[in-house]
């Protein structure tokens, strides 16, 4: 359709026309609501006629539109003028890369800060799960602000091969000066041939890393002038790429650094598995080689070869593995001088998923001497392990006996570990071994371990650091909170080197980090400390620096361990450090000679509201994923339409409390105040809910909001309260004291009477349930040693029962009254036959459903109505899969500053 200068689409007035390619013909136009010119381009018919793919399109669309970077083109809007459908774009002032490219390769300086900025956009696309699919120099613009990435996204699902004469064929995709047309059916091939990947012209589906091949080969051009693969038929030009290497850039742009050849070689691996794995890593190596100038040729690296089987648990070390590989940075014994600090990725073994750092503090570590990585792992859908790698070898495993393992650290030697679980510090040697159990009843913030074999933890959300051999022994208090300035935890205790100092993170009375969060060194045996600095991050000392996250990056500053004093500024170290805002907790840590290791990106802690069957099968999502947080079970409505879930403000660290339409996905925000609300439950009515809320003043409070907004406050308590269960006017809620020490209470939704106790034992319980006819409490002990499901009658006093046999959490009813699940100690969800009448609480058979692992370990589920259907907080597996940033020398990039 060729539309003239004056007609409309919709309010916007065609100018001119700019071009046409295979995604139709592209018109410069005036919006005329707001007064700007935009690019508008009519999408042809076979687009149009094809009712699937129009929807396909407008749900892609949605997305690529949320792509806000400078980088890349932005999507306004899609629309449809009687048979017309059209996309809305930013104009983009400039000439193609393509254009540039034909007049010669590009200066150095010019190609790295290009490409830089091409990754950069590549990167922010791919984490919000959009692949481009057609990267070439012909969808880059240059502008006067840099580059910007066009079409993209679009290709992935922007048609079929088309209907019989539509001219949509395998000879048309090479012609397409935007973006080739993408077949969805198997074996057919999608984007533009000279930039596809191997797997592409296999007809095998496109990810990331074909996005990096396709980096690869513009990075290519831009340096050399020419491209990778030529061929002088499609068939001759498939060879080439399925089978022949091209001359190294050096070899034909010997000008060029012999950093470039290597991240080039990297991306254009024939095997997706051996490539670049995230175009992250690409940006880095692009501004480091930039950063660092003449210094950026460094020797190839060795890549990693093909995998010979998916059972094998290989890491992938992108862009300088040989420096891992060989040890020539990562195992010296003191700092390599001379070099620039350089960068490696590590990725998970095959099949395995790092714990979320949501709920779960510090999952990884790196030895003192900075030869071995210690992280908490899961292999499929069982519980969380510690595993080990070498830094220089293939040897990554599991340690037994460490299901659960959080927040591991290392010892001064680097031979053992302290672990914690969700209630317990433990120790376990590195070769594996009987784990010893240090301290019992603990919600931890972190430990560290001096060459004394003394151990510092935090054991409670709110308190002290403390501190315990070990070998095991009594455990004692090293930290006093400062009641006058109103502080409520001390965390995150590092040793400094003379074992005697240590940091800690102590923050004050407020929602979320609290107000004015600052950072002290102790003394063992003295209650005299010292101000370092004001910063709401977890901080570790390496090599006369303190590390810590600052604005979302990570950065080093030097600090004198003997005048216990910060100098000079703060570096950056690395951009987009992973970072959980409502705990003031960095995922990073550091070794003593220069290994710095962290995680990257700060949307990780993301899950998705999904519902399985019986079986475990995913049978649907719920709206999009958000920040469902800490402590944020979702819990269905007595009429099973909607759901309430808090979810994470993370430009505030707290919580809000979110209503969920099931059947539609929406949301809708419940409270509105400043307080933290990390927990909520419905009222009888299924419009009302309660919350839990966390003030500034940290007196916390359960309180009712009814669907006209309106709040009124049920009860008040020092403590943490988490509202559980309602039925008959009557709430049960448990309840976490300083130490870690919890129980049941029942109160009155009048609030008219003081809360009572349900059970009143020395043991903690949790996670009490009414029955549906409200005869029973299904509710969760510890007093066996270990946790398992307890059924009581209502009300007290009455009988009491054992559900669990072998540990157990998280129970929920059936609403027939006739069956009680529960989570087992290996995350399968448990169906337990029940049998109750005027005699009591009889337990039938017990059978495993399926095994899931939940959102950072945490068995967040509930029951629909019928019974066969489980909603579940699944964490996202692209979140949990991406590597581990390994920073060697780093120190270097500080000696000028």
């Amino acid at each position: 359709m060729t539309l003239t200068p004056g007609s409309r689409l919709g309010p916007y007035e065609i100018l001119s026309a700019l071009g046409a390619g295979g995604m139709g013909e592209v018109y410069r136009a005036r919006d005329t609501r707001l007064g700007r010119d935009v690019a508008v381009k009519v999408l042809p018919k076979h687009l149009s006629s094809n009712p699937e793919v129009r929807i396909r399109f407008e749900r892609e669309a949605k997305t690529v539109s949320s792509l806000n970077h400078p980088h890349i083109c932005t999507l306004f809007d899609v629309g449809r003028e009687r048979d017309t459908d059209f996309l809305v774009m930013e104009l983009v002032e400039g000439e193609t890369l393509a254009t540039r490219l034909s007049k010669g390769a590009l200066p150095t300086a010019e190609l790295l800060k290009l490409g830089s900025e091409i990754a950069d956009a590549l990167d922010r696309a791919h984490r919000a799960g959009v692949i481009h699919r057609d990267l070439k120099p012909g969808n880059v613009m240059l502008t006067r602000n840099g580059a910007k990435l066009m079409d993209f996204g679009l290709a992935r699902v922007t048609g079929l091969a088309g209907p019989a004469g539509s001219g949509v064929s395998i000879g048309t995709l090479t012609q397409s000066p935007t973006v080739a047309h993408p077949l969805t059916a198997e074996g057919t091939l999608v984007g533009t041939f000279q930039y596809m990947a191997p797997e592409q012209l296999e007809g095998k589906e496109a990810d990331a890393r074909s996005d990096l091949w396709a980096m690869g080969c513009v990075l290519y051009e831009m340096a050399t002038g020419r491209r990778a693969f030529e061929g002088k038929s499609q068939a001759s030009l498939i060879t080439s790429i399925m089978g022949a290497q091209p001359a190294p850039v050096s070899q034909v742009a010997p000008a060029t650094p012999a950093g470039l050849d290597r991240l080039v070689q990297t991306c254009l691996a024939k095997d997706p598995a051996d490539r670049v794995q995230s175009a992250h890593d690409v940006k880095l190596q692009l501004l480091w080689m930039a950063d660092s100038g003449s210094q950026a040729g460094a020797p190839r690296p060795t890549i990693a070869g093909r995998r010979r089987s998916r059972d094998v648990l290989a890491w992938v070390v992108a862009a300088v593995a040989v420096a891992i590989a060989t040890g020539a940075v990562v195992l010296s014994k003191r700092p390599v001088t001379g070099s620039p600090p350089v960068y490696a990725y590590l990725q998970p073994p095959r099949g395995v998923l790092f714990s979320s750092s949501t709920d779960r503090p510090l999952p990884l570590a790196v030895s003192p001497d900075g030869s071995m990585l210690a992280f908490c792992a899961r292999d499929g859908e069982g519980s969380d392990l510690l595993w080990v790698r070498s830094l220089g070898n293939d040897d990554a495993r599991p340690i037994p006996g460490t299901e659960g393992a959080q927040g591991p650290f290392f010892s001064p030697d680097g031979r053992s570990l302290g672990f914690f679980t969700a209630s317990e510090l433990k120790r376990v040697d590195v070769a594996g071994g009987p784990v010893i159990t240090l301290a019992r009843g603990i919600d931890q913030r972190g430990g560290t371990w001096n060459r004394d074999g003394l151990i510092l933890f935090t054991g409670d959300s709110y308190g002290p650091v403390s501190a315990v051999p070990a070998d095991g022994g009594p455990v004692t208090t090293a930290t006093a909170l400062d009641s006058i300035q109103g502080e409520t935890t001390h965390r995150y205790p590092c040793f400094l080197p003379d074992g005697r100092h240590f940091l800690y993170l102590a923050r004050r009375a407020g929602a979320g980090a609290g107000e004015n969060p600052t950072i002290y060194v102790g003394q063992i045996g003295s209650d005299t400390r010292q101000a370092v600095l004001e910063v709401a991050s977890n901080v570790a000392y390496a090599s006369g620096h303190l590390i810590y996250v600052r604005g979302g990056v990570l950065v080093a500053q030097r600090f004198d361990p003997g005048s216990l004093v910060v100098d000079g500024p703060a570096v950056p170290l690395v951009d987009d450090a992973r970072m959980d805002t409502r705990f003031s907790r960095g995922v990073f840590a550091a070794s003593q000679n220069g290994v710095l290791i962290c995680m990257t990106g700060r949307d990780q802690t993301r899950t998705q509201l999904r519902w399985l069957d019986r079986a475990g099968n995913s049978l649907a999502d719920v709206g999009e994923p958000a920040d469902y947080t800490y402590g944020g079970t979702p819990r269905i409505s007595p009429d099973g339409k909607g759901a309430v879930m808090p979810i994470a403000n993370a430009e505030r660290g707290v919580s809000d409390v979110w209503i969920v339409d099931l059947e539609t996905g929406r949301r809708r925000k419940v409270t509105v105040d400043t307080a933290d609300h990390p927990a909520a439950q419905w009222l009888p009515d299924s419009r009302s809910v309660v919350v839990s809320t966390n003030t500034t003043r940290g007196q916390n409070s359960i309180d009712a909001i009814q669907s006209d907004g309106t709040q009124r406050t049920i009860l008040r308590k020092d403590d943490f309260l988490w509202p559980e269960s309602i039925a008959g006017g009557r709430m049960l809620f448990s309840f976490e004291t300083p130490g870690n020490q919890g129980g049941i209470l029942l109160a009155s939704l009048s609030g008219e009477s003081p809360p009572e106790p349900f059970i009143d034992t020395p043991a903690n319980e949790q996670g009490a349930q009414f029955s549906p006819d409200g005869r029973f409490v299904a509710y969760v002990s510890d007093e066996t040693g270990r946790n398992e499901v307890f059924v009581a009658a209502f009300p007290q006093p009455g009988g009491r029962w054992q559900a669990s046999q072998s540990g157990g959490m998280e129970p929920r009813w059936n609403r027939n009254g006739r069956e009680l699940f529960f989570v087992d100690p290996n995350n399968y969800i448990v169906s337990l036959e029940l049998e109750m009448d005027a005699s009591g609480f009889r337990a039938g058979a017990a059978r495993q459903l399926f095994q899931w692992h939940g959102a950072a370990g945490q068995w967040r589920y509930d029951v629909a109505p019928d019974g066969n259907r489980f909603l579940v907080a699944a964490a996202l597996e692209e979140d949990l899969a991406r590597p581990v940033t390994i920073v060697t020398d780093w120190t270097r990039k500080l000696e000028n500053r």
